[in-house]
């Protein structure tokens, strides 16, 4: 093939490229998001294949599985949440709220310049107006809940068809790129095992302390289920953490005048999750996860938390997964760069 011929090729190409994306742009977050899945839970499916002898039952039974441990909890939060929503009593913020005013809360000297914010929103506070914002956040709520749900159902869709077609696919790519195996599985196993380590250790962490912090929220007469799948996700937020889930309750509890089961909890999400669980057994399973991957990753744990807390802050819930993957990528082609460049092929 001539140069002529090879830049007509290429300028076709990228005409059809340019419209392909246009066309399939509302699904490209959603089907990027479940290769990303396929890659981290491909293990699973392998053994899943051996085990059944049929790609279309284990691209099937992972799926199934995928659903149950991770989409299923945020889909009875949701209407967990709403027949909160439907029977919440106004009068409870107002009660916690008055609490509050109550107390000479004492800042640390850093702190001290938000003393006239705190003191100016609790005497501003209004329950009618928290009322009619509570209707216009529930309706929020409820749309971008009907956005989520239909990006789950995709993300779910896609991942059967990714584990279904998945080999076929790697096979093709590597046939049509202009470079040989070794440097593709270079990519590819770089991206696989940080998201195999990060999927297996986000799961296997948030089901950990999320069944911790349920067993104290069963203790006192709440629905465990739904407070361990919450502090389960809020443990994923970098920095403040499960601190989202046992402070609002302890406030609960005090304005209630519990301040035996506000200290308990307290102590309790302090101590057993935060400081035992979180500082030293979180470590330990990610270790042990990491030395079961086919590779151990390279990838220094403080950039996988810089880049799930950048995914976050830039695409919002997806970011944990798209964060990491993005990174990963990128030093995976450097280290591929410099691989080339030491055969002087660049």
């Amino acid at each position: 093939m001539d140069n002529s011929n090879r830049f007509f090729l290429a300028g076709i190409f990228l005409v059809v490229l340019y419209w392909i994306i246009r066309l399939y742009e509302p699904f490209l977050v959603t089907f990027t998001i479940s290769a990303l899945l396929t890659i981290a839970t491909y293990s699973i499916n392998v053994k899943l294949l051996k085990l059944t002898r049929n790609n279309a039952a284990a691209a099937f039974l992972s799926t199934v599985l995928l659903s149950l441990l991770f989409f299923a909890p945020i889909i009875y939060i949701i209407t967990s949440i709403g027949s909160i929503v439907e029977t919440f009593n106004a009068a409870t913020i107002n009660q916690v709220v008055t609490y509050l005013s109550d107390i000479n809360i004492k800042l640390p000297n850093s702190l001290a310049f938000l003393k006239p914010n705190i003191d100016e929103f609790l005497a501003g506070f209004d329950l009618k107006n928290l009322a009619s914002q509570t209707l216009s956040y529930t309706a929020y709520i409820g749309k971008n809940s009907a956005t989520f749900l239909k990006d789950m159902f995709l993300i779910v869709v896609f991942f059967f068809f990714t584990n279904l077609y998945g080999p076929a696919l790697v096979r093709y790519a590597k046939n049509v790129t202009p470079m040989n195996d070794t440097e593709l599985d270079l990519v590819y196993g770089e991206v696989s095992n940080v998201m195999s380590v990060l999927f297996y250790s986000i799961l296997v962490t948030a089901i950990f302390e999320g069944a911790l912090f349920a067993i104290i929220g069963i203790y006192f007469g709440y629905d465990g289920l739904l407070l361990g799948i919450l502090y389960g996700f809020a443990s994923l937020i970098p920095v403040v953490g499960g601190a989202l889930m046992w402070i609002p309750l302890c406030t609960y509890e005090l304005a209630n005048g519990n301040i035996y089961e506000a200290t308990i909890i307290a102590l309790y999400s302090i101590i057993v999750i935060s400081i035992v669980a979180d500082t030293f057994i979180k470590p330990l399973i990610i270790k042990y996860i990491n030395q079961l991957s086919r590779v151990p990753t390279q990838i220094n744990e403080m950039l996988i938390f810089l880049a799930i807390l950048a995914g976050l802050s830039t695409f919002g819930f997806w970011g944990m997964i798209l964060g990491p993957a993005i990174t990963a990528l990128f030093i995976s082609i450097l280290k591929l760069y410099e691989i080339l460049k030491s055969k002087n092929f660049v």
